[in-house]
């Protein structure tokens, strides 16, 4: 199935709902393969600072991962998106634990108190993708306007279970392809940057 721009809202709300009803059992060990290939990912990226998004609606839960990583290498940073306005592209602020959280605009945890910075390594939630590197989100375009305003432009993690892998996801003309893909299956590069 194609995931053509009319039906998306329709196919979205559907991925979402298969992810929300994995056994809790069979989650965690999604969520432990995928911090297993993501630390070997990490491991051959090599950044100092990285950006992720807190886990919402059944996403891959990386929080306690991601804050071990940081805390191996003190001089490691991890930080939250924040939606600054509107159709505008995000920033990212520096998260530590205990810092305060607050629910943005869609009901996801930031961190608005965190210093701003630019992640080398930008890990992004998927409802849905293909191995092309296309993705469905949850159809803002934050993440696309955000990838085309950054410079330089960061390394593109796609994070999410193999339940949303789709034949091919019909890209729209401002889609950024990620550049790497990691599901509890493994991790993939995008055919996009292979010979970049």
């Amino acid at each position: 199935m194609v995931a053509s721009s009319p039906d998306r809202r329709q196919l979205r709300e559907r991925l979402i709902a298969a992810r929300e009803a994995l056994d809790p059992a069979l989650r965690l060990r999604f969520d432990a393969a995928i911090t297993a290939h993501l630390e070997r990912l990490l491991g051959t990226l090599l950044p100092s600072t990285l950006g992720f998004c807190w886990p919402f609606r059944g996403e891959p839960d990386l929080v306690q991962f991601l804050a071990d990583w940081r805390d191996a290498d003190l001089s490691r940073r991890i930080a939250l998106p924040h939606v600054d306005a509107p159709a505008q592209p995000l920033s990212f602020r520096v998260w530590t634990a205990g810092a305060r959280l607050v629910p943005d605009r869609f009901g996801i945890p930031a961190a608005p108190d965190g210093e701003p910075i630019v992640p080398e390594v930008l890990l992004i939630p998927v409802n849905g993708f293909d191995m092309r590197g296309y993705r469905i989100g949850y159809g803002g375009g934050y993440f696309d306007r955000t990838l085309e305003s950054m410079q330089p432009k960061p390394v593109t993690v796609g994070i999410g279970y193999e339940l949303s892998r789709l034949p091919k996801v019909a890209d729209l003309d401002h889609d950024q392809p990620l550049d790497w893909i990691v599901t509890e299956a493994g991790i993939v590069l995008s055919p996009s940057h292979r010979h970049s």
